[in-house]
């Protein structure tokens, strides 16, 4: 095993450009992994760590190219150091990922060779689950570091993050709700969501109970198959993302990965609010433009799916649901003090949830005081 930072790295210029020269940039560090005896092929990247240890999960995706998941590497991390802020955590951001099919690569060996890289990091990176991996996943990870959550509660940890994730997506919803129609409901409402996997399908059970219509799409069909079986009647479903999108809806949630909000998409839209639980949903810059100039009131990603790392940084403190969750029901007025900002400055509600978020980490300036040595003649 090796530890490897991109500035050691030969023949990566693309990669140097998105760290050092890019929009993407302004990461502290980038580490690449590799185990051959393994099969493992993973990228750490920290975007910050102002506030406190960089704080994110860990995705295990088939990329089409490894300069691909540096990207998105990059990408979520830098997501992280703001979703982390504006949820008044005191983490910075990171995010890694493991290169490849989980269903053909996924091993314990594997994954006891990642949490190995994360022990490398000595407390610069605590992980959790992301999608292609679960609770069970994290379990194994943890037997070679400290500094794993989203553990099953059987070894200490929270178990499932997807259901606070779930939950605070419903309270960023409502939010959207009250400032698009002047109540924090959505009783009456037609809500489409595309994927109903981990985070999905508790946003369904949210939503139903809450009077809203449902509709659903999924590349899986055993996942829509799940909530059709036990929601006969008030959930429909749609072929594809695509048919969703251009179907009748009051809010468009985008649940699956990122970058769901292209122009092509935007342009389709009939929903007047996008409120979902994916990542990085802006396809590239100046989305957030078209949203708004199309009257719909988009709420930033980062701040709604906020309630999953709420939850895992929890359980560093010794897990207790009902406090994480009290944590998460703030969400609601974090996100109408995001629209309301958004209007006072006049910029997409996406503009001023990046502001709001760089005004705590640089109040937090110089980064990582919590690495500091503590000098053992002051305590």
């Amino acid at each position: 095993m090796g530890v490897t930072t991109v500035t050691d790295v030969r023949q990566t210029e693309s990669v140097v450009a998105k760290l050092f020269r890019s929009e993407q940039g302004g990461h502290e560090q980038v580490v690449l992994c590799q185990d051959r005896a393994s099969g493992l092929k993973a990228v750490i990247a920290l975007h910050s760590t102002a506030l406190g240890p960089a704080l994110g999960g860990t995705r295990f995706h088939a990329y089409g190219s490894d300069d691909e998941a540096v990207e998105d590497a990059l990408n979520l991390a830098r997501g992280m150091s703001y979703k982390n802020a504006l949820a008044g955590l005191d983490h910075g951001g990171g995010k890694a990922v493991i290169i490849g099919d989980p269903d053909a690569l996924k091993s314990e060996e594997l994954l006891l060779a990642y949490g190995r890289f994360v022990a490398s990091l000595g407390g610069r990176y605590v992980t959790a689950c992301d999608v292609g991996t679960y609770v069970a996943d994290m379990d194994v990870v943890a037997r070679e570091n400290r500094w794993t959550t989203g553990r099953s509660p059987e070894n200490g940890g929270a178990g499932d993050s997807s259901v606070l994730t779930a939950f605070g997506v419903f309270q960023g919803m409502r939010a959207a709700a009250r400032t698009q129609w002047g109540e924090p409901t959505l009783r009456g409402r037609r809500v489409g969501i595309a994927g109903v996997g981990k985070v999905g399908h508790h946003l369904v059970e949210h939503l139903v109970e809450d009077g809203a219509e449902v509709v659903i799409t999924d590349v899986r069909a055993d996942a829509v198959d799940r909530i059709i079986a036990r929601h006969p009647g008030v959930v429909t479903a749609v072929s594809d993302a695509e048919v969703l999108v251009r179907t009748p809806l009051d809010v468009y949630a985008p649940c699956a990965l990122g970058g769901a909000l292209d122009d092509a998409t935007v342009a389709a839209l009939t929903a007047t609010v996008v409120c979902g639980a994916a990542n990085n949903q802006l396809a590239h810059p100046g989305v957030e433009k078209d949203l708004a100039d199309r009257g719909i009131l988009y709420a930033p990603d980062y701040v709604v799916n906020a309630g999953g790392v709420i939850q895992v940084a929890d359980e560093l403190h010794g897990f207790d649901f009902d406090r994480a969750k009290s944590k998460a029901t703030k969400i609601y007025d974090t996100t109408l003090a995001i629209f309301d900002r958004a209007a006072t400055d006049g910029v997409p509600p996406a503009v001023a949830a990046d502001r709001l978020a760089e005004q705590r980490i640089s109040d937090r300036t110089p980064a990582a005081e919590w690495l500091r040595p503590q000098d053992p003649a002051a305590s």
